[in-house]
C-alpha cells in the first residue's frame, strides 16, 4: 500500500483531544477531558462572511466515576469557546449519560441518549473518547494497590471484555483471568 503523504499540503485544521484520570481512592476517579479545534486558515461561512484562522471549539467535560462497573456519577460540561451563542444551550445535554454503565455499546448508548438534534457532536466525540481512556484511567489506579478481591476482579472484568481482539471473551487474556 502507498504511503499517504501529507507533507506537500497545507494544513487547514487541527483538534486536539485531551483526558487525564485522577485516582479518588475507593470512591473511584475523576475523569477529565478537554476538546481543542483550531481552524488553520480563514474560510467563508455559508452565509458568504469571511472567517479568520483561529479556535473553533474548546470544550471540557469532568465526570465522576465509580468503582469496578464504571458507573457514571456526575458529569459536567465547560464550553470556553464555540462558534455560535446557540452552543451554549447544549451545556447540560449529557445530563442523561448520568448512571450509565461505561461497558461494551457505551458509544451508542451514548448517540441514542444525547446526539444528534439534542446535543452536541463535539461535546459527544469528546465523551466517546473519554470512556475508552476512563478504562485505561481506572485499571491505572486500581492497579496502584495491590488487590486480592477476587469480586472486584471480576466486576473490573466484566467491563473490560469484548472491548477489543486481545481482551475478547474466548481470548488467552480473559482466559488467562478465568473470564
Amino acid at each position: 500500500m502507498a504511503k499517504i503523504e501529507t507533507d506537500r499540503y497545507e494544513k487547514v485544521h487541527t483538534r486536539r483531544i485531551e483526558v487525564a484520570t485522577y485516582d479518588c481512592g475507593r470512591d473511584g476517579i475523576i475523569v477529565a477531558g478537554s476538546l481543542k479545534d483550531d481552524r488553520l486558515q480563514p474560510i467563508h461561512r455559508l452565509d458568504g462572511r469571511q472567517i479568520a484562522p483561529g479556535r473553533v471549539h474548546h470544550m471540557i467535560i469532568r465526570m465522576r466515576v465509580q468503582g469496578p462497573n464504571l458507573t457514571i456519577g456526575d458529569i459536567e460540561v465547560e464550553m470556553p469557546t464555540v462558534p455560535y451563542e446557540e452552543c451554549i444551550e447544549t451545556q447540560t445535554s449529557l445530563e442523561p449519560v448520568k448512571g450509565m454503565q461505561i461497558a461494551s455499546g457505551f458509544t451508542n448508548a451514548v448517540k441514542a441518549r444525547v446526539g444528534g438534534a439534542k446535543g452536541c457532536a463535539h461535546l459527544v466525540a469528546l465523551l466517546v473518547s473519554m470512556a475508552s481512556a476512563a478504562v485505561q484511567g481506572a485499571w491505572a489506579a486500581v492497579s496502584r494497590r495491590p488487590s486480592d478481591n477476587a469480586d472486584y476482579r471480576d466486576r473490573a472484568m466484566a467491563v473490560i471484555v469484548d472491548t477489543c481482539r486481545v481482551w475478547r471473551k474466548d481470548g488467552p487474556k480473559s482466559k488467562s483471568l478465568g473470564k
